[in-house]
């Protein structure tokens, strides 16, 4: 899957992990300069092609600012806007994104040339061509990007991006402790304004971040998702979450360490069995590369519905299954119309007539409101193998989670009633845990912790569906084979499992053992 809306400045190069990871031979983060007395210096402007005031080829910090960018940016707008009218009126077609973004690549190098020559005349110092090429690609995020924050998203290193403000800006790295960066605006206002920019060239509905509505949520051009507040806070706050990996595999996720081959086997049969499985853990656990990773197990000439709030999965573009039918939430317009925005759909009014599309399995990225009933009515009446996500802080607590969604949708339903659609939807619950040691000098370790076999029957004394523990966390969490057959294994041995899976490796699983006892 490719990214639009990110070419480089001629002789450009992308900023790589270590240019956002680097830490001063002091120990000082490389994005908090130091002062010559030895104390920390005001952060100086941040730019594409460099962390804040690090030095350029020549041994100092770029010579252009913020205000320089946006600027151009404006004179760019200018100068481009009348000639996307012009196009417009004589092939009768509005111009392409590429299109538009090759002209403003031309208009940039045209307008920091210029910048260039006032700038040497002025100053007596002659920018480098590392100064024009950052700046001109700060004028093109700026205008057809995400302004600032694009390098934190082109960076594979960084997981989160989190913001309190213009100016209180956190990432979330996957293997070091999360570090303040530099603003990724001037004011508030200005922060706002980039996030309106951004909804705006969301593709589906209509999102806006307002008074009137003060809460964004969106996917951006790189699949990362973007979840904003304002108004109802003293200041705007953002959440972006990015999908790391975005093509993932039962076999990447061995190598990840996520699962060990036991794993691998037993869910490539659950698989192919046309098992219901929902995924669970707490937020940013890989709930949703798991989901990736099972649906690469489907046969490509299924016909498969995706059903999410934002597109997250992209199982539609990814290219492994040939007929996608990929539907997303819309939010409404503020209208209240019998209790709820006009125009708004949410993933419950979708699974309705998802079920009339001729779908063999139904996925859906996370079940979190009203939609769990007819995801759960849709799973025990269809052919299997549809899957789901679900927030949840314990593999054992998640029919508790789901009674409680169920029974806020409403429409006489109880917890017994929840228990028994639960008892009668769902095959197998996965549930992934993440040991994050980053503050210790460690990494973050994500894993499948559990695995549950949901029977069928239901415990007498909390009448909460039964399960069996097939696998169980082993000495460091990660999950081991307890011994326990499934009381589907026929099934699974029709889908080609070995059994043997399930009992030789009953201490630490198939997991590699490390030097420190561990294993991987």
């Amino acid at each position: 899957m490719t990214q639009r809306g990110r070419p480089l400045f001629p002789g450009a190069t992308s900023p790589g992990p270590s240019q956002f990871a680097s830490v001063s031979p002091s120990g000082t983060p490389a994005d908090v300069p130091v002062a010559a007395d030895g104390g920390t210096a005001a952060p100086a402007e941040r730019t594409p092609a460099a962390l804040p005031g690090a030095p350029t080829a020549a041994g100092r910090a770029a010579l252009w600012d913020w205000a320089t960018v946006r600027s151009l940016r404006d004179e760019l707008s200018a100068r481009i806007a009348p000639e996307y009218q012009t196009y417009k009126e004589s092939a009768g077609t509005e111009m392409s994104a590429e299109e538009a973004e090759q002209r403003g690549w031309e208009i940039i190098q045209d307008l920091v040339a210029r910048w260039a020559a006032d700038f040497s005349a002025a100053r007596q110092i002659s920018p480098t061509s590392a100064d024009e090429t950052s700046l001109a690609q700060a004028v093109f995020d700026l205008q057809f990007a995400h302004g600032r924050l694009q390098p934190y998203l082109d960076d594979d290193a960084v997981e989160n991006i989190l913001i309190n403000g213009c100016d209180d800006v956190w990432v979330d790295y996957a293997n070091q402790p999360n570090r303040k960066v530099a603003p990724i605006a001037e004011s508030d206002e200005e922060l706002v304004e980039l996030l309106q920019m951004l909804a705006r060239r969301h593709g589906a509905g209509e999102r806006s971040l307002s008074k009137a509505s003060p809460t964004l949520a969106l996917r951006l051009s790189d699949t990362s998702r973007l979840q904003a507040l304002t108004e109802v806070t003293p200041r705007p706050y953002v959440v972006i979450r990015k999908q790391r990996v975005r093509d993932a595999s039962l076999e990447k996720l061995v190598e990840l360490g996520t699962i060990d081959a036991s794993l691998m086997h037993f869910l490539k049969a659950a698989m192919a069995a046309r098992k219901n499985i929902m995924i669970s853990g707490t937020q940013g656990v890989g709930k949703t590369t798991m989901l990736i990773a099972l649906a690469r197990e489907i046969d490509p000439q299924e016909r498969v519905g995706t059903l999410e709030t934002e597109y997250e999965l992209f199982l539609h573009e990814i290219g492994h299954l040939q007929q996608v039918v990929p539907m997303e939430a819309r939010e409404g317009n503020g209208e209240r119309v019998d209790g709820r925005d006009a125009g708004e759909i949410e993933l419950a009014d979708l699974i309705a007539p998802s079920l009339r599309m001729m779908l063999r399995r139904m996925i859906v990225g996370e079940v979190r409101s009203r939609e769990i009933v007819p995801m759960l009515q849709a799973m025990s009446a269809g052919e299997g193998g549809s899957m789901c996500t679900i927030h949840v802080k314990r593999a054992d607590a998640v029919f508790a989670r789901i009674a409680q969604l169920c029974i806020q949708h409403g429409g006489g339903m109880t917890q017994e009633l929840a228990y028994l659609t639960a008892a009668m939807a769902l095959d197998f619950v996965v549930h992934i845990h993440m040991d994050d040691r980053t503050e210790h000098g460690g990494t973050k370790e994500r894993f499948v912790h559990q695995v549950l076999e949901v029977t069928g029957e239901f415990s007498e004394l909390t009448g909460a569906p039964s399960f069996n523990r097939i696998y169980s966390p082993g000495p460091d969490g990660r999950a081991v084979p307890t011994g326990i057959q499934p009381a589907c294994l026929d099934d699974l041995l029709q889908a080609g499992f070995h059994p043997e899976w399930l009992s030789t490796y009953q201490n630490i699983g198939a997991w590699t053992a490390r030097p420190n006892g561990k294993v991987a």
